[in-house]
């Protein structure tokens, strides 16, 4: 049997997506809202369900290899506005989103955020002008210092742009729990953090302790990642049913309790769990519609959890 063109494929799927219904259609008829929640510095609405590029957008050039991240980020446009989040650190993944942007329409645009991982000025500085340079832009909408690797310079280059235009908000990230008490540290040092990047989940959750609680003192926003803790989630939960309780609140997959739980914590304003497969961003995005969880729900999934 001969396969279809690879061009062909593309805007099947592309219709195929435009013309999916929401999961979970309400019993009036009516799809359930997009959750989005406001940036505080700026009061940009987001999606609460956002992408993560690292490994999954690590790809060669060929159609083949990037089919799968082309139709991930046709699910994830849909939402508009949603949270791309990559790094120089990923390998291509700068350059495959920058090459594959071209494929959509130009609208809903996506909310790019990426991260300067390098040390000195001069260096920060290029690093940065080359991420301009593969992702297509030129404005990127979130800047975050990697892992806080030599923030103290890189900070002063990220004001600067960000005055002239050239960045619409800067951050910090880390991905572990052994580094919360430098984030909050620097957080305390830098009054105009606009984003903090921090690993959440019911695996790990530390940082609703009292990280969480500050950047919402101070009015930062927070990207969540390793919502899964790198596929943790998934050995966890595999083999065990779904509480039929959780499907009674919209969640239909083990994927959604996790992400549903970490994005109706007040504080956080999204997650980017990764992935390069369309559904996997088909179910993901499941749990940024219909109702956030009131703190109750969250802690009985909490101890459900505790006790699998």
């Amino acid at each position: 049997m001969t396969k279809k063109p690879v061009d062909l494929k593309r805007r099947l799927l592309l219709q195929a997506i435009g013309a999916l219904p929401v999961a979970g259609m309400a019993r009036a008829g009516t799809p359930p809202k997009t959750i989005r929640k406001r940036i505080p510095s700026s009061g940009e609405l987001i999606p609460v369900i956002g992408l993560g590029t690292s490994g999954v957008f690590e790809v060669g050039g060929s159609a083949a290899e990037r089919q799968g991240p082309l139709e991930t980020l046709a699910v994830l446009q849909r939402l508009g506005n949603a949270v791309v989040d990559t790094s120089p650190m990923y390998d291509e993944a700068e350059q495959v989103i920058g090459e594959l942007l071209p494929s959509l329409p130009v609208t809903p645009p996506f909310f790019l955020a990426t991260k300067v991982w390098t040390r000195g000025r001069a260096a920060g500085m290029a690093q940065m002008e080359n991420s301009f340079r593969l992702l297509g832009t030129d404005v990127i909408d979130l800047m975050q210092i990697h892992n806080l690797l030599d923030w103290r310079t890189h900070i002063l280059t990220l004001r600067e742009w960000k005055q002239q235009g050239r960045i619409r908000h800067i951050g910090i990230t880390h991905y572990r729990d052994d580094a919360h008490d430098d984030l909050a540290r620097v957080i305390r040092q830098l009054p105009d953090l606009d984003f903090v990047q921090l690993n959440y989940s019911l695996l790990e959750p530390a940082a609703e302790k009292w990280l969480l609680p500050l950047c919402a003192e101070r009015g930062i926003a927070v990207i969540v990642n390793r919502p899964f803790v790198r596929g943790g989630w998934f050995s966890l939960t595999r083999g065990n049913p779904l509480p039929d309780w959780a499907t009674e609140l919209g969640i239909q997959s083990w994927a959604q309790f996790a992400l549903k739980w970490v994005v109706s914590h007040p504080a956080v304003s999204c997650t980017i769990p990764g992935t390069g497969k369309a559904k996997h961003m088909l179910d993901n995005a499941q749990a940024g519609v219909g109702e956030l969880l009131d703190a109750r729900t969250r802690a009985h999934m909490q101890q459900f959890i505790r006790e699998l």
